[in-house]
């Protein structure tokens, strides 16, 4: 299969290219990246003029829902969704059910993902048995069967002689821990962030504290144990500071934030509108601006969708009850567009953020467009003009903060491994 894409403002971070040009696909790889290619060389051809051509995105925390959860979405319909989102590798976390702490359910995962053959699926295995922060699991087998990183999801380890014993084998056979920093006794029962809000609904607060507490502790254990740790979905302003420190101490650490927390605050949840229901809950306005702040100067490394579909009876019910989590795989591109739009920031810089830096995170050789290299390949038309709605998202969970909102900017192709996975009608 051989695929020219023509005339497209081609961006590759990695490689500093920022140009018109085109690509030219043979059998799954890049073969050819010029100006004016031969159309004679392939068999299909695309159009890409006025459009934005790019490695296929890396999301760091996608939540594909199988094994056990298939009422919310299936991995078929999450992993189209993605490629809908230009995705083509994706990293999911452990807590599915049965939760991936044996070898033989990641390695399932695995097989199923492949068969699907619409991209990369890098589970994460659990660190403790059952997420109960109590035992460790086997972390090496389950490495050797397919698990890229390890991860407690979003049930952090209270036991601090637990954290640093997974720690220590962690660190003597080179493997990184995926974390998000929260203390589970501060955030207790908490749903939102804790301020005017939550006091106004009356619904119990979640102080920035519980954040900072547990990064402080991560960090020191890291140091200690010369732990490979990577912090997912950084929320507040405060953790974004002693991340930066800890950055410039030496001490081997990356972070992402989730796109929600890019534009939206606790403001957003108005009268209890669950789809703002997330974890971390959605932080304060200075947190926000922040967490832009850090983007740009490098401390936040990567930006991840934090796509968590959610079935509608779920989101339904009083928001103290319902389920956190947010459709967002197939908004994550178009979000990043409005964000370099709307400050000004170089889109370049940004979409290093989801290309190339989450594959430096992972240890993995993609997340760019260089010769020779998979082609995985995103296709973002900016001005194509579009409603988030039921209908026009393809996952299966239609619950987003961004419903029957217009957008500018939308995928308009995705190529995996040399093959078409998605193509707008």
């Amino acid at each position: 299969m051989s695929i020219l894409i023509k005339n497209g403002r081609v961006i590759d971070p990695k490689n500093n290219v920022d140009a018109i040009l085109d690509i030219l696909v043979v059998n799954g790889k890049i073969a050819d990246l010029n100006k004016n290619l031969d159309p004679k060389k392939a068999k299909q051809i695309i159009d890409a003029s006025k459009k934005i051509v790019m490695p296929g995105i890396i999301d760091l925390q996608l939540n594909l829902r199988e094994p056990g959860n298939q009422y919310k979405s299936t991995l078929e319909s999450e992993m189209k969704a993605a490629n809908a989102g230009g995705v083509t590798s994706m990293v999911c976390p452990p807590d599915t059910t049965p939760i991936l702490d044996e070898p033989g359910l990641v390695k399932m995962l695995k097989n199923k993902s492949e068969v699907l053959t619409r991209g990369n699926v890098y589970p994460l295995g659990a660190l403790t048995q059952k997420l109960n922060g109590k035992l460790l699991t086997e972390i090496n087998d389950l490495y050797e069967s397919g698990c890229i990183g390890f991860s407690q999801a979003e049930k952090p380890i209270q036991d601090t002689e637990v954290l640093y014993r997974s720690f220590q084998y962690l660190s003597t056979f080179n493997l990184k821990v995926f974390l998000r920093a929260e203390d589970a006794y501060l955030s207790e029962k908490g749903i939102i962030n804790a301020g005017e809000i939550s006091t106004r609904l009356g619904l119990k607060g979640i102080q920035s504290i519980s954040e900072t507490t547990a990064i402080n502790k991560i960090l020191e254990i890291a140091r200690l144990t010369k732990t490979k740790v990577h912090l997912n979905k950084i929320s507040t302003a405060d953790g974004l500071n002693l991340i930066k420190i800890a950055k410039k101490n030496g001490i081997d650490v990356t972070c992402d934030v989730s796109i929600h927390q890019i534009f939206l605050t606790d403001n957003d949840i108005g009268f209890f509108n669950t789809n703002c229901f997330l974890k971390p809950p959605l932080r304060k306005e200075s947190d926000r601006l922040k967490i832009i702040e850090s983007i740009v100067d490098g401390t936040i490394d990567a930006i991840c969708s934090d796509h968590s579909p959610v079935n509608e009876d779920n989101k339904l019910k009083p928001f103290a009850e319902s389920e956190h989590g947010a459709s967002s795989v197939e908004l994550l591109m178009p979000l990043i567009f409005k964000l370099s739009e709307e400050y000004k920031i170089d889109l370049s810089l940004l979409i290093d953020k989801i290309t190339y830096q989450p594959a430096n995170i992972l240890e993995i050789n993609k997340g760019n467009l260089s010769v020779n290299s998979d082609a995985d390949i995103c296709i973002f038309d900016p001005s194509y003009f579009w409603e988030v709605n039921s209908k026009t998202l393809i996952s299966e969970g239609k619950n987003t903060p961004f419903m029957n909102q217009n957008f500018t900017g939308k995928v308009s192709g995705t190529i995996f491994n040399g093959n078409i996975v998605f193509i707008s009608q």
